[in-house]
């Protein structure tokens, strides 16, 4: 704080004179300000001289903007472009623009996304599933132990009452209750933490790969989630670079714009001479072959870049003719002009400019020959369709034209500083159509974007009819004579009330003439209609809507820190392009948690329900503590390693959007995991009571037929989960190997899982309670558990209703009403 008190500032306070520092700036301060000087506070300006303002820090847009006694408010932050002035302060501190931008965004709401809300819901359900679950099996083993209904192996009771010391009957509660705890262990989804935090992070790493810096980790899914994209339009849908995309010279359309073959190379050189010598941009060609560096305004880029593009060599050309004059361009005249001498005596005045009024003043043109041809009417008429055809393409016309002279005819150098340029009985050489074009691919994200189910909706500051050739380009309107409220201004949507913004909303496709508050308004409306909103943004004075929307987009190239600050995630290169791939990341993410979940909760159901018949009919468990808790590791631990890290595919973006109030778990999954659980449970219960007839273990000794049996239930169920991964891997698509080469990890893990059981059932039965297995029960076993492949291809073909299972439980789905969605109870998918 102390080495920032070192900015000070010169103001007029009281009329005199004196030096503060930038933090002791009060209201009535007169500041004077000159190029290159940051705006200390808000104020206004009192007197200036070519006063202009760059507010990119505050707006995102580079343009800048001058300021006079008709717009006098200037912002802090902003820096001088141009010119000086002397500015009355009227705010500081937390009271300017930004103090009340920065206070808007620094609090934090704490509002938890909408997976986030999800699995909290699932995580409660499962868990009082599970403790309750393991009150029940703790209560009736109790029972039974304490009223001798508990057998040991060779069918003695494990209690006898007034024959049992203390010590063993403390012994026996506590195995007790260690199947108890072991049950709760199982069934509580400790793994799923782990889960969201590896794919999370998966998604993360690999997402930086594709353009996309995620800031907060929670980001990652809720893109998945969003059902509406608020999008910049310069920049981000549009290159943010001029570009001549049309171009009418000869007498005919150039197709393309640079295509001068039909050309003679005498008005091919006319126009690129025309080109170089009369602009205020320039071009610096480096040595070794590297690409020009094009300098100036937008227009004078475009021009520029477009006579690169024709074969110009800009500073060979500018030295074969020597300047005479120059008239800048003058936005009253709109239009610029330039003499140059070529050769001795010959003289040739280039004008360039708004094509109307270029137009005007030619009486004659050039045909693609070279040859000098009347301004007919009738050229006039096609002239004139020309530059109304580009107005309707939102394109801004500049035309060229030229006038040659004798050097008899230009003034004397000692007098030439009065010389007026001829502006009439010109030649016209062509007229141009320069627009900031689509970036390449947004028509094909836009497409894919609503075939996802997501509309996407342009914000932009322009004007409607750009915007509206700007949206039908790029495939966000279909229809050209669309109107309110699909297309509509920023002014009027901000003039509408709550409810009316929330109705209107949900139809807005364009935006206009619209301010960053407008974007807030309607951030909020989309919310407050249950939408997921992303929200493009690269202006300071974007932040709020950053902040509000449930994921905000900052441009890496052309954002401001502070938009960055305030966004979730930064697009690196602006591309709207990436914005997509986060999209499809997102839906990754979201598609894993949901397998990861169906994966464990078939063991939860599998092992809750074989230790619950089991107790309650037998007083034991086939599944002893340590057997549980290596189930329990290969579901948290290595089943997350494995499922999320499941790379994304086409696939998800064919899906609509699972927005803000759809299950976490979904009919199709409760389907697959009910399946899959009952099929586990009815064979594991199977061997439970019939176990030692069907392994004919009957004449064996009876405590090594009941471990061996009990192995061989425990291999069985371990198998089940092995093939259970794959099946979790597609949960609604039939092919469930397709693409699995693609992932190496899931490949490793699997391999993992079947050695570690394989070292378990051989080697380390002492400490699992096992014994080896024969090989012909290692191929009993994997057979039964092959059987959930087949068994869970013909279960996918059975279909669901659309109406989620557990509609009525509020804890899995907050926020869900009865009655939502509109949906069709009857209605099926498959």
């Amino acid at each position: 704080m102390r080495r920032n008190r070192t900015f000070n500032w010169r103001v007029v306070r009281g009329g005199r004179r004196i030096k503060v520092s930038i933090f002791d700036l009060v209201v009535g301060d007169v500041v004077p300000l000159k190029i290159g000087d940051q705006v200390p506070a808000d104020g206004v300006l009192i007197s200036g001289h070519s006063f202009s303002i760059d507010e990119s820090s505050m707006t995102g847009e580079s343009k800048i903007v001058n300021k006079d006694q008709k717009s006098p408010f200037m912002m802090s932050g902003c820096k001088v472009a141009d010119g000086y002035g002397t500015m009355l302060v009227t705010a500081v501190g937390i009271n300017t623009e930004w103090g009340l931008l920065m206070a808007s965004i620094s609090e934090d709401s704490g509002e938890e996304t909408p997976l986030q809300v999800r699995l909290n819901g699932v995580a409660t359900f499962i868990g009082i599933i599970g403790l309750s679950v393991a009150v029940a099996v703790l209560v009736v083993l109790l029972a039974r132990y304490f009223t001798g209904h508990t057998y040991n192996p060779d069918g003695s009771p494990q209690y006898v009452k007034g024959k049992m010391g203390v010590g063993e009957t403390i012994r026996g509660v506590v195995k007790i209750f260690t199947v108890a705890v072991t049950i709760v262990v199982v069934a509580v989804p400790e793994g799923l933490p782990l889960a969201v935090t590896l794919t999370l992070a998966f998604s993360m790493r690999k997402m930086m790969r594709d353009k996309a810096l995620v800031r907060r980790l929670s980001a990652c899914e809720t893109m998945g989630s969003a059902t509406t994209i608020c999008s910049d339009k310069t920049g981000t849908l549009t290159l943010n670079q001029m570009t001549v995309v049309e171009a009418y010279f000869g007498g005919e359309k150039m197709d393309p714009p640079d295509n001068t073959q039909k050309l003679s190379a005498a008005v091919s050189t006319m126009i690129i001479e025309g080109i170089a010598q009369n602009t205020s941009g320039s071009i610096f060609e480096p040595e070794g072959g590297q690409a020009p560096e094009v300098t100036g305004s937008p227009t004078e880029k475009a021009i520029l870049s477009w006579g690169l593009q024709l074969g110009m060599k800009f500073s060979e050309t500018r030295s074969k003719s020597s300047i005479l004059q120059v008239f800048p361009f003058n936005s009253e005249k709109k239009r610029g002009g330039v003499a140059v001498q070529v050769g001795d005596s010959e003289v040739h005045v280039y004008w360039k400019g708004a094509a109307e009024l270029i137009l005007e003043s030619c009486t004659s043109w050039i045909d693609k020959d070279g040859s000098k041809q009347s301004m007919t009417p009738e050229k006039v008429g096609e002239f004139k369709k020309f530059i109304e055809d580009m107005a309707v393409a939102s394109l801004r016309c500049v035309a060229f034209a030229y006038r040659p002279c004798e050097m008899s005819d230009v003034p004397k150098e000692d007098q030439r500083a009065d010389w007026v340029l001829p502006e009439d009985n010109l030649i016209m050489l062509g007229i141009v159509g320069i627009k900031d074009p689509c970036r390449p691919g947004v028509q094909d994200s836009i497409r894919l974007c609503a075939a996802a189910g997501i509309k996407v909706r342009m914000v932009t500051g322009d004007n409607l009819q750009t915007a509206r050739a700007i949206a039908l380009e790029c495939g966000i309107l279909t229809d050209p004579n669309v109107s309110e409220p699909t297309i509509i201004e920023g002014k009027t949507f901000r003039e509408l009330s709550d409810l009316e913004r929330e109705e209107v909303a949900d139809k807005i496709s364009v935006m206009g003439r619209s301010s960053p508050n407008d974007k807030l308004l309607l951030v909020k409306a989309l919310r407050n209609r249950g939408h997921v909103v992303a929200v493009t943004g690269d202006g300071t004075n974007d932040a709020p809507a950053l902040h509000e929307a449930d994921i905000g987009l900052s441009m890496g190239i052309q954002g401001t820190e502070v938009a960055k600050e305030s966004s979730d995630i930064i697009i690196l290169d602006d591309n709207f392009a990436t914005l997509v791939r986060v999209v499809r990341w997102g839906r990754s993410v979201y598609a894993n948690i949901q397998k990861f979940i169906q994966f464990q909760l078939t063991v939860n159901v599998a092992a809750l329900i074989i230790n619950v018949v089991s107790a309650v009919s037998s007083g034991d468990v086939p599944l002893n503590a340590v057997q549980l808790l290596w189930v329990n590791l290969i579901m948290d631990t290595l089943g997350a390693l494995a499922l999320a890290t499941e790379p994304p595919n086409n696939h998800l973006m064919q899906r609509p959007p699972v927005g803000r109030r759809e299950p976490l778990i979904t009919n199709i999954m409760w389907r697959n995991l009910l399946i899959m659980a009952f099929y586990q449970v009815a064979i594991l219960l199977t061997l439970t009571f019939k176990g030692l007839t069907l392994l004919r273990l009957e004449h064996d000794n009876p405590a090594h037929a009941e471990i061996l049996k009990n192995t061989f239930i425990f291999n069985t169920f371990v198998l089940c989960q092995v093939f259970s991964e794959f099946n979790a891997r597609k949960p609604d698509e039939l092919n469930i190997f397709k693409g699995i080469a693609g992932n190496k990890l899931f490949i490793a893990i699997i391999a993992i899982t079947v050695v570690l059981q394989v070292l378990i059932i051989e080697f380390l039965g002492k400490f699992t309670t096992t014994v080896r297995l024969s090989w012909q029960l290692w191929l009993v076993s994997i057979g039964l558990a092959f059987v959930s492949w087949p068994l869970a291809l013909v279960g996918k073909l059975i279909p669901v209703p659309d109406r989620p299972f557990l509609d009525m439980f509020t804890c899995c789905c907050p926020g869900k009403k009865e009655a939502d969605d509109g949906k069709e109870d009857s209605g099926v998918k498959n």
